[in-house]
């Protein structure tokens, strides 16, 4: 049995959004630097090139990429031979994000109540997936989501009988949708399988897979390639301005799921696709 201390997870974790808000990893990086070759239109280069500067500044002067600091995401894997102690793991997450949003000085954009709509002014409650795995380490991502383009994404109750081609169709229509709502070029995270929720939860944590891998599955990592090659034929192209580059990754993840259903999520993401990884 390992023991972790909760003022360590909130450390972790306020460096973490800190860092995360300011410099992207560097999967993302080289996929957006690589994607003005790809580009055939001017103004999708010039989009491109000042992105690229973007982030370049961000990066020296310590200020964040986007003035949407998102809403926090924070999955955490824990080995069930870690105990953890000096108080409640969630409170400390959420000491993490608050002490992080504000000595960061990030945006705090987090409401308490869905519809009476006051904010909480330090960016907290964050939303927490848990998984329990083995061993004696805890694994801590933090991917902040911004809703311009979390409110392009949607899930989509299939019928087994609409098959991939359902799936195909889900892809684009949401895409297609989100257009220059959604900060293009985007990355896009798929969810196929499970159940209502679990689809949606796979998608989200596709976003934070490495852009440039591929699926274990051979059948899924020929969708993924034929999907990103389809998105990127729409023309919707970089700020929606028309181009070639509409997505820089597009990652599918996928569960069982019932013999009556095929849930399909498709989360959106635009190019500032923010994931950091630590493990304790």
């Amino acid at each position: 049995m390992r023991t972790i201390n909760t003022e360590e997870i909130t450390r972790q974790i306020k460096e973490m959004c800190m860092e995360v808000n300011i410099c992207l990893s560097e999967d993302v990086k080289q996929a957006l630097i690589s994607s003005r070759e790809k580009e055939e239109s001017v103004i999708g280069k010039q989009i491109l090139g000042q992105l690229e500067e973007n982030m370049q500044i961000a990066s020296d002067d310590k200020i964040p990429i986007c003035q949407d600091t998102g809403m926090t995401v924070v999955f955490l894997k824990v080995g069930q031979d870690v105990h953890i102690e000096g108080g409640s793991l969630e409170e400390a997450v959420n000491e993490g994000i608050r002490q992080g949003y504000d000595e960061g000085y990030l945006r705090k954009s987090v409401v308490g109540d869905p519809l009476l709509r006051e904010n909480t002014r330090d960016n907290t409650p964050g939303v927490i997936h848990y998984e329990i795995v083995p061993g004696d380490e805890l694994e801590i991502t933090v991917a902040p989501k911004g809703f311009g383009s979390e409110n392009m994404s949607r899930v989509f109750m299939l019928k087994p009988a609409d098959g991939v081609e359902g799936v195909r169709q889900a892809i684009l229509e949401t895409v297609e949708a989100a257009g220059p709502n959604a900060c293009p070029p985007m990355v896009i995270g798929v969810g196929i399988g499970g159940t209502f929720e679990k689809c949606a939860l796979l998608a989200k944590k596709a976003l934070t897979r490495e852009l440039g891998s591929s699926s274990e599955l051979p059948h899924i990592r020929e969708l993924e390639k034929e999907m990103l090659e389809k998105v990127n034929n729409l023309g919707i192209g970089p700020g929606g301005l028309g181009g070639r580059v509409t997505a820089i990754g597009l990652n599918i993840e996928t569960y069982p799921t019932h013999i009556a259903g095929l849930p399909v999520a498709v989360n959106i993401c635009c190019h500032v696709n923010r994931h950091i990884c630590r493990r304790l």
